[in-house]
């Protein structure tokens, strides 16, 4: 597993598993798509890595693949710099993976809705690259409350995302206090948006009533104040994205990606391309020297020498 916000990561919105997935990639490629497929999210997603837990293939082979499945439109690396209310800062390379085949512009525009993104759930004050945040105050004297107005907007916004639970404004005044209750024990507002969007029916005839059941069925726990307070003093939000090479450390700042790749290991040869009958010509037998090397009388077939000494000592 890679650190904590790192590694792979499900784009989301994705086609169910299905067997014709994979079938535009060559059997190997194919294959390590899947393997890729399978890992949990997290998880390290540079080809050693995977080398290293691919019962077949090594790192070229993993490599190779890994560029073509990026080429395919399954993978891309993005850069996301995220900055901590505490005005800390710090980028972080995320994995994306999209088991359905995805083309540029989809990635491109996928990219841009990621920039505004609020990360607090991934942020480690750790890798922060200034200060630390300032010591919390003492969190037993500290009740957190949610932001004016999230509630409302969060169930506002319900529309945008699923059709089906469009709230109208008297909805979002009821259901206000319901959803503050959620923010006050520690929920963020995707995870408001998640339980109320998830696993839908076909129709949805009464939208409030739905939202209400829900929200109170699923209601979080209470927690504690002082992983309330943890939480609140790590808020973190993405506030720029530049992609990156997925085979390399190059991103758009230094040199131009393209299709997920920088140009460099765009125009790279395969390995592959030396398997398909074509041999270099250094690889080739050819004549032996020997005779008209200065001092050389005789050509010597050192393979056979070695085998003569083995014999004549015993050994196999």
């Amino acid at each position: 597993m890679a650190k904590t916000g790192y590694g792979k990561r499900s784009t989301g919105d994705e086609d169910p598993h299905a067997d014709p997935d994979f079938a535009h990639l060559s059997p190997r490629d194919r294959e390590i798509a899947v393997f890729i497929d399978h890992l949990h999210e997290g998880h390290a997603m540079g080809y050693k890595a995977i080398a290293a837990e691919h019962p077949r293939f090594g790192q070229l082979a993993c490599r190779t693949s890994l560029r073509r499945i990026t080429l395919a439109g399954h993978l891309r690396w993005i850069k996301e710099h995220i900055t901590v209310e505490d005005n800390s800062m710090r980028w972080v390379t995320r994995t994306y993976w999209s088991r359905t085949r995805r083309s540029a512009e989809w990635w491109a525009e996928f990219a841009r809705k990621l920039n505004g993104k609020d990360v607090t759930e991934d942020y480690q004050p750790g890798l922060a690259r200034v200060e630390e945040a300032q010591a919390a105050p003492d969190i037993d004297a500290v009740d957190v409350e949610p932001e004016p107005d999230t509630a409302r907007q969060v169930l506002a916004e319900l529309r945008a995302s699923e059709p089906r639970m469009a709230l109208s404004d008297a909805d979002c005044r009821s259901l206000a206090s319901l959803a503050e209750e959620w923010l006050s024990r520690g929920a963020s507002p995707d995870d408001i948006t998640k339980a109320l969007t998830d696993g839908l029916p076909d129709a949805v005839t009464n939208p409030g009533g739905f939202a209400r059941k829900r929200l109170e069925n699923k209601m979080p726990p209470k927690q504690s104040k002082a992983k309330v307070r943890q939480k609140a003093v790590r808020r973190a939000r993405v506030t720029r994205v530049i992609m990156a090479c997925g085979l390399c450390d190059a991103d758009e700042r230094t040199t131009e990606i393209v299709s997920g790749l920088c140009r460099e290991c765009l125009e790279s040869v395969d390995e592959d391309e030396y398997t398909d009958g074509y041999v270099p010509a250094t690889f080739l037998p050819g004549p032996r020297a020997g005779g008209d090397l200065p001092g050389v009388d005789e050509v010597i077939d050192v393979t056979e020498r070695v085998a003569a000494l083995r014999r004549a000592a015993g050994l196999r």
